[in-house]
């Protein structure tokens, strides 16, 4: 089974900030998988579906971004052995709106999600999707506010480029995946540059 964590933070109130890409992503794999409901499970929501014949575990931990990873580790504890590989999908500072960037460890990059969920697993070593926000000088205020409807539009097509990306990854891997989409191309493009 693959486990595929949306990051974000529970509630109407963050639902349309910028932190909350990784649930925007998870919501729209959910329905191109025909999942309706998700159930709540280890501190998340869960659901289970199938992609060309693999098992997914869809997650969206409601523990708050900075203690994503207790609910991480939890259900990969109540998994165990049934969890083959793992992609934890969330906002980044350090890429421009809208830009796609697989990593496949290494350090938090300061994004507090990652950070915990590093900790709880004591270990850096697993698969990241990266959504580009962009950057602004109050970063608490920044992540925690919506997008602009410029903004909007771009991250709506990242979102859908997001969800073809995991496709690539449970088929081809983190490798391919990083060679495939980590590339300035694939940045969706400005709907508005012609006006």
């Amino acid at each position: 089974m693959y486990m595929i964590v949306g990051l974000g933070n529970p509630g109407d109130k963050y639902a349309a900030t910028k932190h909350n890409v990784g649930f925007w992503v998870v919501d729209r794999l959910a329905s191109a998988m025909n999942v309706t409901t998700f159930k709540k499970q280890c501190q998340s929501l869960t659901a289970i579906s199938f992609w060309q014949g693999k098992k997914i575990l869809l997650v969206k931990p409601q523990t708050f971004m900075n203690l994503s990873g207790q609910a991480v580790i939890e259900l990969l504890n109540y998994y165990n052995e049934q969890i083959d590989d793992f992609l934890v999908i969330h906002d980044d500072l350090d890429l421009p709106p809208g830009q796609l960037r697989f990593k496949q460890s290494g350090s938090s990059g300061g994004h507090n999600g990652i950070k915990n969920i590093a900790q709880h697993l004591n270990s850096n070593e697993f698969d990241r999707l990266k959504l580009g926000i962009g950057r602004s000088n109050n970063t608490v205020d920044y992540v925690l506010s919506p997008f602009s409807q410029k903004e909007k539009i771009i991250l709506d097509e990242a979102v859908d480029l997001a969800v073809e990306a995991i496709g690539f990854w449970l088929e081809k891997g983190i490798k391919d995946a990083m060679n495939h989409y980590n590339q300035k191309k694939k940045t969706p493009k400005d709907p508005l540059d012609h006006v």
